[in-house]
């Protein structure tokens, strides 16, 4: 099944109902590679190569370079790709959006299986396995899932988590298909297939570095014992054995194998090859590394063979040739290359070879020739390119010291011819380059071209002291523009001298530069800086600066700026509220039609959509950088965002107030265009048309975007229909560079994906038709270019630019002044130290009173007035900068309470009983944290394997053998049965004859073919005599390892890990004990708080009911509950307003006093507001009872009033009555009410009674949980000084049982392979007396040409294997016959040979039957046949044994070793049992659950005592009976399977005699019919033969071939002599020209010496010395270099003069050219042209 490719791949997205075609835009070419791409270079074939270009896959013919190409499927681009073993499949993984993996079919390119579901987001590394029926994946963060595919059932098998770094590789072992491994970031990782009765299981362990310094992992390599080495980034390489590093590999003296990265790659002829980022390829003495016994963790060593592929080389990831037996290898260089190597490390091998050559890192800049189909790349690998994409194909290149950033291909306002280029650097320098056809050159000057075109640097200059981000020419050609990220723009004048014209400072690093179009009327330069700033300035007037300047920079240059305001958060609010509003239309209009309660819920719905916020108002804090731009009209311009503010074009203009400061200002956008599905994928570039209908737009995600545009539509409203299609890398391929050729017919792309590519926007055949006779045109050269001198690079990144060298200049005559003026000061201060000496020594000479004091020659005192406010000013300023630092710890103080007191999980609740003193507290429990899992030392425990697979692998191997014999004994019976063609037409009746003598030997051989295809299926099925069942193996293994004492073996087993888990386990189940306790005390105290406020509502109703009563039948109500501060523990953080009123008041009380202690303060404050609070409370409650008490008083007088009043007023009888029962009711009621208060109050206590107990015996249960953490610790604790000890021997032991298992699983093949070599030898030598049996049976015995048949058939030829092919030695002479028939041939051969001598036997002699001469020779080719197959057996079988021996000396060895590793490991478990049975357990017991009785009684001492649980010692008594039952079933079936066994032996002996029997009888039979035993095999396959005439018209034929062979060979030979005279010739011609170079030698050095003479007389600058001096240094190489060649042709000559010498042709090499000097000089003119003939 196929899938058709037409219908899976990615397709360009259209607009819908647009007419844009699909086809619009057709691939062309890719110039570029993405090289830093991680193992992107594969090979197919021996001439193609694939890799992948962003969506692309390239298939490279590296002979003829054509390119073809496949999409990816889901347009997201592509992750990795593989190619399967058999090179007829390949599979390619993509990202995006769950993307899949297609495996294509090679040659024929059609999709055959897809698999899905993998992944979602992207693969970053696939791989076959060895048989190529398993296909491996691995994805990319954050899921990083390691799924194994059966991929031609398109099926998931298997899908684990690989591991939470970033994965590198993934790959299968070649050795065995069950092992895969993973590196990446910080990590390698090994995994293991296994098959379980759930299906097919993947099981990885982490390799631990230990001691080694971690590092990540590029490559690595596996090794046939399972031991893997792989790279370090370091340059060291590491062994791994298990999951540790067994050693670190390096060179000798702390040297590193490789500088940089390197990687293992191959295992070949016993050495270890690896390659670095340093460019060198080496190969290493495995069997040192594999057998190194050194204790040490460090090996040292030094390469046995090195290759040096080129010094600015990173090899990166190589691919072997798929011809076998190939040394070629393809590399992939991360520089920009693709290398062939030799690495056969001969002295044959060729040198290394660059295949193809690419930029290195993104395209900082591309631009295309106005006149010509030519494109101009750079990039920051320090070159310009130039290619041809209409020939597809790179011209020319040339290199810098500096990386490009940006680059301009020149007007032809500028230059005329269309080659000059403008490029950019990082390092501020912007260099003119010429473009030119050295063949135009050639004709001109006479000197031979070197390629089709030619780049020479023509000018640099330095304007900026950062990178050249942008260059532009002004529309006439007159001025170019530069800027560059050091926020500067500078103005040149276009010439042959480029003079500097000043610059501008911009408020931010420049993004691109725009000169207006000739539409507009003023010439402006519109500025786009990266920080959104846009700045349009007046073209300079180029010759308004004639005067000197100090400085370049042009400030009174008209200029207005625009600084970028977000308004897309305010697009959105307003798109929110035009959507909420139209809903809100559509909801209204539904609702008029809907009845009126619908009706009012739908209003009621409305309110709350109308109550959502709307979107806030944003601005992005940085802004977003500003992508690209271009004008729209004057004064206006569109702007394209990127960050916040993509998905949107924003038209902007200048704003009329330019005062304010381009920093500070903030401007909108008048207009603005959304552009669809551009949110988070930005217009990174644009570009238009001609003729501007066509707007193409370069994404960050690396898609091509081309609208149609109306003419004349600078507002870009036409701009709504497009056509993309995903082209670059869709990560990190941001399209940055798009442009139209000059005919509009191709569209170039790059990115910062390495890619470029090609478009053509008609179909391929409509361009060739129209383009069939067009080239490219490359420029001629200018004239006079052959005269000039090279330009002078700025070579140093250091070099002054054009500003720094002018203010370095005035600084320089500035610093020259002042130190004038220095000198004149000090000579002025000399003079007035020398006048105040002179004063003070005539003020000594003054009289006393006259004489001025030494105060009054002080300075004044302001000036340490002046000191002294200068200091209190510096104190200011240190208080304000140590203003942030009290700010901060007042924050850390802050922190620190919150912490503490957020801490605890809540606050310790009391609960009182109300009429006892009963109380219950809650537990304090601290906050819960989150549990840190702590991901201990895994040891990686591999059990062995059980003998159930072992015994698989046996039949397996068995069965692989009998095929492999079966398959021998096909070819050879196919070989034999082979009818060579006719070439002599024989009669009908020999015909019918030879053809029915052929059947029944055909149906005899397949008969007996068949019958030994079925003897050899049943001996592969027959177990071996060693053969044990699986089953049986496992189950004696299973109870040697749980025989003994089982809980003793069980905790032997425990390590520090298990016991942490049970800690954790127990703290767990304590915590959620004291929780479940904390909340019932909490719900109790709850319903205590809703019991008071019950009893205080029962109280007032219960006053109502007394109110009533007369106040002798009134009952106290009983005392009201209230609620205690530690019942309520939170109300002691709830602060009240007059509460903060009053602390602030003693807050300011205290200040007023003049306290400064803060936290004494503090504290005091808080205490004497607590006081004062519970004081408060205190009165309230007072207050409130006295008013109950004044309450119930005034009542009671008013009842007394009230009966008085009764009492005064005579009653009827009627009344009484009625009072009574009112009276008895509310007795009732206060007697109800009363008792429903006792009752409550009662059931209240009794509860936290019972909550009480609870607690009690729960307090008890956690004191025990207590005792059992402490030895639980107690445990760990121990444990963790064993566990260092105990995972070595563990890992010691599992590495010994691992190897035990794969010694026993290779003696066991070996073993197979040698039985099965034995029957081959037998069944060899029985063939061979066989064929010898059957040619005694065709001669026959009274034969007159018996003997010379027979000395044919045994003579011995030299015997060439057939499968060979020519350049194979000769055979040795086929020697080793069988056994028994080796003496008797060699007799018979030197016997006959010395009686008749020398005989021909490929001619039958006269009166032999040809047929029975042929049959002798085709039966003396078999037999030849057979003795060579008989030979290799007999060595293979010899080998085997060595080979067998060899593994079981290993391993006793390793059982040794795994006894004694498994001895200590015994040892230290009973060690640590002991030191654990040692600690002390407490466990409290009670005295019925002693049952250690002595005498009647329990002894004082109970340390004899064994605790143990009841069910384990039920259980125990139990496996007793258990185990006497399974006792008596094991004797019964033991006596069974012995009476089996005498049974079967029997039987065996009965069938053997049967068999004997059977063979006398046939041996009988024979001996009656035949008179002798025979071979009936070798009867029933001969067959007649024909070949004897055949042979001889053969022999006729191929004496006229080689007749004419011989005169050919003739023609040669003459031809050769002609070659010979045409070499002399030449040699004489290079004598001739020896000499002419030898006069010029003597002529040039005439001429140096006089020109140095006549230099030294002059003052020569710097550099001109150094420039003679190289010449004169070229001159002495050029002088070594002729008596090179004078030596060379001396040995010619030599040579010649001597007959019959062998002569090699001329060297087609030609010499290399001399450099041109500076000033150019005829002789030496005259010099390199001789020099060039010579070559030539």
């Amino acid at each position: 099944m196929y899938y058709k490719y037409e219908d899976i791949h990615s397709r360009p997205s259209i607009t819908p109902d647009s007419d844009i075609p699909e086809n619009l835009l057709h691939l062309s070419h890719s110039f570029g590679y993405d090289s830093g791409r991680r193992d992107n270079l594969k090979l197919l074939d021996e001439r193609t190569l694939i890799f992948i270009a962003g969506n692309l896959l390239v298939l490279l013919d590296i002979s003829t370079k054509e390119q073809r190409f496949l999409r990816s499927c889901s347009g997201g681009g592509i992750g990795a790709i593989a190619v399967h073993p058999s090179k007829e499949y390949f599979a390619v993984a993509e990202k995006g959006n769950k993307p899949s993996i297609i495996v294509y079919e090679y040659p024929s390119l059609r999709p055959y299986r897809i698999l899905r579901d993998g992944t979602e987001q992207k693969y970053v590394s696939v791989d076959f396995n060895y048989d190529g029926n398993l296909l491996v994946s691995v994805d990319s963060a954050p899921e990083y899932l390691l799924t194994l595919w059966d991929w031609r059932q398109e099926e998931v098998m298997q899908t684990s988590k690989a591991i939470s770094k970033e994965v590198y590789r993934i790959s299968f072992s070649q050795y065995n298909p069950e092992l895969l491994t993973t590196s990446g970031s910080g990590h390698i990782r090994f995994w293991k297939m296994t098959t379980t009765f759930t299906g097919l299981k993947v099981q990885g362990v982490s390799c631990n570095f230990e001691t080694t310094l971690e590092t990540d992992i590029e490559g690595y390599v596996e090794l046939p014992d399972g031991k893997v080495i792989s790279g370090t980034e370091r340059g060291n390489l590491l062994l791994w054995d298990g999951n540790t590093v067994n050693v670190e590999i390096s060179r000798p003296e702390e040297q590193t194998c490789h500088a940089g990265t390197v990687q293992p790659f191959a295992l070949e002829d016993g050495q270890l090859r690896t390659f670095g980022s340093d460019g060198v390829v080496r190969g290493w003495d495995f069997e040192r590394i594999n057998t190194n016994t050194s204790e040490s963790r460090r090996l040292e060593m030094d390469p046995i063979n090195e290759l040096v592929v080129g010094h600015n080389v990173c090899l990166t990831s190589v691919v072997r040739s798929s011809l076998p037996d190939s040394f070629i290898w393809f590399a992939q260089d991360s520089n920009g290359a693709i290398w062939k190597l030799d690495l056969s490390f001969t002295n044959t091998a060729s040198d290394p070879e660059c295949l193809f050559s690419f930029h290195a890192g993104a395209i900082q800049g591309l631009d295309v020739s106005k006149k010509s189909h030519l494109m101009a790349t750079t990039a920051l690998d320090c070159t310009v390119k130039v290619f041809d994409f209409l020939a597809k194909r790179e011209l020319s290149s040339i290199h810098f010291n500096q990386g490009g950033t940006t680059l301009c291909w020149a007007p032809s306002l500028v230059n005329q011819s269309g080659g000059l280029l403008v490029a950019g650097f990082e390092d501020g320098v912007v260099r003119l380059i010429e473009l030119y056809n050295p063949h135009s050159h050639h004709v001109d000057t006479g000197r031979s071209p070197e390629g089709d075109a030619h780049l020479r640097l023509k000018k640099a200059f330095k304007p900026h002291n950062a990178s050249v981000t942008a260059v532009a020419y002004e529309r006439n050609g007159e001025i170019l523009a530069t800027g560059s990220s050091d926020c500067t723009v500078f103005f040149f004048t276009v010439g042959e001298t480029y003079m500097p014209i000043g610059f501008i400072h911009v408020p931010g690093p420049v993004q691109a530069l725009e000169w207006s179009p000739h539409s507009h009327t003023e010439n402006r330069l519109l500025i786009l800086c990266l920080s959104g700033h846009v700045v349009e300035v007046q073209s300079p007037d180029p010759e308004a600066r004639e005067k000197p300047v100090k400085s370049f920079q042009l400030p009174d240059l008209p200029s207005r700026a625009f600084r970028f305001k977000s308004i897309k958060s305010r697009i959105k609010r307003e798109e929110e509220i035009a959507r909420r509003e139209a809903l809100k239309e559509k909801k209204r209009k539904e609702r008029e039609n809907q009845p009126e309660e619908l009706r009012l819920e739908g209003g009621e719905q409305e309110e709350e959509e109308e109550e959502k916020d709307l979107p806030p108002i944003f601005i992005p804090d940085p802004p977003s950088p500003l992508c690209c731009g271009f004008y729209s009209q004057p004064d206006q311009f569109w702007l394209s965002m990127g960050g916040f503010d993509s998905g949107f074009l924003y038209h902007c203009k200048f704003s009329e107030n330019q005062d304010e400061d381009p920093n500070q200002r903030q401007d909108e956008p008048f207009h603005f265009l959304p552009v669809s599905e551009a949110d988070d994928d930005p217009i990174c570039s644009m570009t238009f048309s001609s003729d501007r209908q066509l707007l193409l737009c370069g994404m960050t995600s690396g898609s091509i975007r081309v609208y149609p545009l109306q003419p004349g539509d600078h507002s870009l409203t036409s701009m709504q229909a497009y056509w993309a299609l995903s082209v670059h890398d869709n990560n990190y391929g941001h399209l940055r560079h798009i442009r139209c050729s000059h005919d509009e017919l191709f569209v170039l792309t790059a990115g910062d994906d390495r890619n470029i590519f090609s478009f053509c926007l008609l179909p391929p055949e409509e361009l060739q038709k129209s383009l069939q006779r067009k080239k490219a045109k490359i420029p001629s050269p200018r004239v006079g270019l052959d005269k000039e001198v090279l330009a002078v690079d700025i070579v140093d990144p250091a070099a002054y630019s054009i500003e720094t060298a002018k203010q370095k200049q005035e600084s320089d005559q500035l610093r020259q002044e002042i130190e004038l003026k220095i000198l004149e000061t000090q000579k002025q201060l000399a003079e007035l130290q020398k006048k105040f000496k002179e004063l003070q020594s005539s003020n000594q000479n003054l009289p006393e009173h006259v004489r001025l004091k030494p105060e009054e020659l002080q300075l004044d005192r302001r000036f340490y007035e002046q000191a002294e406010k200068l200091k209190s000013q510096k104190g200011m300023e240190v208080r304000r900068e140590m203003a942030w630092e009290q700010e901060r710890c007042i924050v850390a103080l802050r922190k620190l309470q919150g912490w503490y007191k957020d801490s605890l999980e809540s606050n310790i609740i009391t609960v009182v009983a109300i009429r006892s003193n009963d109380k219950v507290s809650t537990y304090r429990l601290p906050a819960a944290t989150k549990p840190q899992t702590q991901v201990g030392p895994q040891s990686a425990t591999r059990q062995p394997d059980g003998d159930k697979e072992a015994e698989l692998e046996s039949q397996k191997t068995r069965a692989e053998a009998a095929k492999d014999i079966q398959q021998t004994a096909e070819e050879e019976a196919l070989r034999s049965a082979v009818v060579r063609p006719k070439k002599i037409k024989l009669g009908a009746h020999q015909e019918e004859r030879l053809q029915k003598v052929a059947e029944k030997a055909e149906k005899a051989r397949a008969k007996i073919e068949r019958r030994k295809k079925e003897w050899l299926q049943i001996y592969a099925e027959k177990p071996d005599k060693d053969h044990e069942d699986p089953r049986d193996v496992q189950a004696i293994r299973e109870a040697r390892q749980n025989i003994g004492d089982v809980s003793r073996v069980k905790n032997l087993r425990v390590n520090a890990e298990r016991k942490k888990g049970e800690l954790t386990a127990l703290e767990e189940k304590v915590r959620e004990k004291q929780m479940e306790m904390n909340g019932r005390i909490v719900a109790l105290r709850d319903s205590k708080v809703q019991l008071v406020s019950w009893l205080v509502a029962q109280t007032q109703q219960l006053q109502k009911v007394q109110q009533r009563l007369a106040a002798h039948l009134h009952r106290p109500p009983p005392s009201l509950p209230t609620m205690l501060p530690e019942e309520t523990p939170e109300k002691r953080q709830q602060c009240s307003h007059n509460t903060l009123q009053r602390y602030r008041i003693l807050r300011e009380q205290r200040v007023m006093n003049g306290d400064k202690e803060e936290q004494e303060e503090a504290a005091s404050l808080l205490e004497q507001l607590e006081k004062e609070t519970e004081a408060e409370e205190e009165r309230g409650k007072e207050e409130e009872t006295d008013g109950i008490s004044a309450v119930s008083e005034k009542e009671e007088e008013e009842e007394e009033g009230k009966a008085a009043v009764e009492e005064e007023a005579e009653l009827s009888e009627l009344e009484k009555e009625l009072q009574k029962e009112e009276e008895i009711r509310l007795l009732h009621e206060q007697d109800c009410l009363l008792q429903q208060m006792e009752s409550s109050i009662c059931q209240f206590d009794t509860a936290l009674w019972r909550l009480r107990r609870q607690k009690m015996c729960l307090d008890c249960q956690l004191k025990m949980a207590d005792l059992c953490l402490v030895t639980l610790s107690q445990e760990i604790l121990l444990l963790k000084q064993f566990e260092k000890r105990e995972r070595h021997l563990e890992e010691k032991l599992n590495g010994c049982i691992q190897e035990e298992k794969n010694i026993m699983t290779k003696l066991e093949q070996v073993n197979g392979h040698l039985e099965q070599k034995k029957r081959d030898v037998a069944k060899l030598q029985e063939r061979l007396k066989a064929l010898t049996a059957a040619f005694k049976a065709s001669v026959g015995e009274n034969n007159q040409f018996g003997d010379f048949l027979t000395r044919v058939f045994k003579k011995k030829i030299k015997h060439v294997k057939k499968k060979e092919q020519t350049g194979s030695d000769e055979e040795k002479d086929s020697d080793e016959d069988s056994d028994e028939d080796s003496d008797w041939d060699d007799d018979y051969n030197s016997d006959a040979e010395e009686e008749g001598g020398a005989f021909d036997d490929s001619v039958c002699p006269a009166g032999c039957e040809p047929e029975l001469f042929e049959n002798t020779l085709l039966l003396r080719e078999r037999r030849l046949d057979l003795e060579e197959l008989l030979a290799e057996e007999k060595k293979s079988a010899e080998a085997l044994k060595k080979e067998s021996d060899t593994l079981i000396k290993k391993e006793k060895v390793v059982k040794n070793n795994r006894q004694a590793v498994e001895d200590d490991l015994e040892l230290f478990n009973k060690e640590k049992q002991q030191k654990m049975n040692e600690l002390d357990v407490v466990i409290p017991l009670r005295l019925h659950q002693i049952e250690f009785v002595v005498d009647g009684s329990v002894p004082s001492d109970l340390s004899k005592a064994l605790v143990l649980d009841k069910k384990e010692l039920q259980r125990l008594q139990k496996r007793i009976q258990e185990l006497e039952e399974e006792k008596i079933s094991q004797k019964d079936l033991t006596n069974q399977t012995h009476h089996q066994r005498i049974r079967l032996i029997q039987e065996r002996k009965d069938m053997a005699v049967q068999i004997q029997k059977m063979e006398l009888q046939c041996n009988e039979l024979m001996m009656t019919k035949f008179g002798k035993l025979v071979d009936l095999e070798a009867l029933q396959m001969l067959s007649g033969n024909r070949r004897v005439e055949e042979l001889k018209m053969e022999k006729l034929l191929m004496e006229t071939a080689h007749a004419k062979e011989i005169k050919q060979w003739d023609a040669k030979v003459e031809e050769a002599r002609d070659a010979l005279m045409e070499v002399t010739r030449r040699n004489t011609e290079h004598l001739h020209v020896m000499t002419d170079l030898f006069d010029q030698k003597k002529e040039v050095e005439l001429k140096l010496s006089a020109r140095q003479k006549i230099m030294g007389r002059q003052l020569l600058q710097s550099n001109r010395t150094r420039l003679d001096q190289e010449a004169i240094q070229k001159f002495q190489k050029l002088v070594k270099r002729q008596s090179q060649h004078i030596e060379a042709f001396k040995i010619e000559i030599s040579l010649l003069s001597h007959q019959g010498g062998h002569v090699l042709p001329p060297s087609p090499g030609r010499l290399p050219p001399l450099t041109r000097l500076p000033t150019p000089i005829s002789d030496i003119d005259v010099g390199k042209q001789n020099t060039s003939k010579l070559s030539q």
